[in-house]
């Protein structure tokens, strides 16, 4: 059920930059991601961090991060059996990828993990899970880490005020729009492009298959505001909670463990 080199690099490519019109300053997002977990991890005692990538797709930030810190270990996770194969192929040396549910019960076994963990990242993934089972997420992987470890997650978040999150909301729209080319691919017109590969129809089907059974679909967002993150950050264990940057309604929230 695997895909060419050839296969695996041609999507990829297209995944990068229908993302990059979709998701607002995705790059400097991921610099600054990279930025916070190699200040966490630098003069550690143990010269190979862990670091573990949630809801990975296809690997972007994992790549990314084994560039910035070559001698790290990196687990990536995520239950599309599609992107995975994708990563696997096209980022096999970045990080070892793994198929769970994150969030699911027993979910953090399937890691195989040997030690805690340094860094925790996520870039546009848990706003899929519900508050609850977000709420259990937050706490697995505060006993995962390590003291003085980092949890990043870079996605865009809401704010309580109404008319302030329509102001953020518009300034990364406006941004996107104006990114876009005419002949953009955008998210739906990806997976519908790849639904006609017959070398990937196999994991289609598989992931369809899945989606189904889980319930776990496209634009179920939990539409949780930033403070609320922070709320359930804290009741997860997490101390020290704060933005690290914004622009519009794309947020990099850092909670670091004691």
């Amino acid at each position: 059920m695997g895909v060419s080199m050839e296969t695996a690099e041609v999507w990829i490519d297209r995944w990068e930059r229908q993302q990059q019109h979709y998701a607002v300053a995705r790059e400097e997002r991921f610099t600054v991601i990279a930025d916070i977990v190699e200040h966490v991890t630098t003069d550690r005692p143990r010269p190979r961090p862990l670091l573990l990538d949630l809801g990975c797709g296809p690997g972007s930030m994992a790549a990314r991060l084994a560039v910035r810190l070559p001698t790290a270990e990196i687990v990536a996770v995520d239950m599309d059996p599609l992107l995975l194969e994708l990563g696997r192929t096209h980022h096999a040396n970045a990080a070892r990828f793994v198929d769970a549910v994150v969030g699911e019960a027993g979910w953090t076994d399937a890691l195989g993990l040997d030690r805690p963990l340094d860094a925790v990242v996520s870039t546009t993934a848990l706003h899929y899970l519900s508050e609850r089972t977000l709420l259990r997420t937050y706490r697995s992987l505060f006993t995962l880490l390590r003291p003085g470890g980092a949890l990043v997650n870079g996605d865009h978040f809401a704010l309580d005020d109404r008319r302030c999150s329509d102001l953020t909301a518009v300034v990364g729209s406006r941004r996107a729009e104006r990114s876009r080319t005419r002949d953009h691919e955008d998210w739906r017109s990806w997976w519908a492009a790849a639904a006609e590969d017959p070398e990937l129809a196999d994991l289609f089907a598989q992931r369809e298959k899945r989606r189904a059974a889980s319930g776990n679909h496209e634009g179920n967002d939990n539409d949780l505001p930033l403070a609320c993150h922070v709320e359930l950050l804290r009741a997860a264990g997490f101390a020290h909670i704060t933005p690290v940057w914004q622009y519009g309604d794309s947020h990099v929230l850092v909670a670091l463990k004691d």
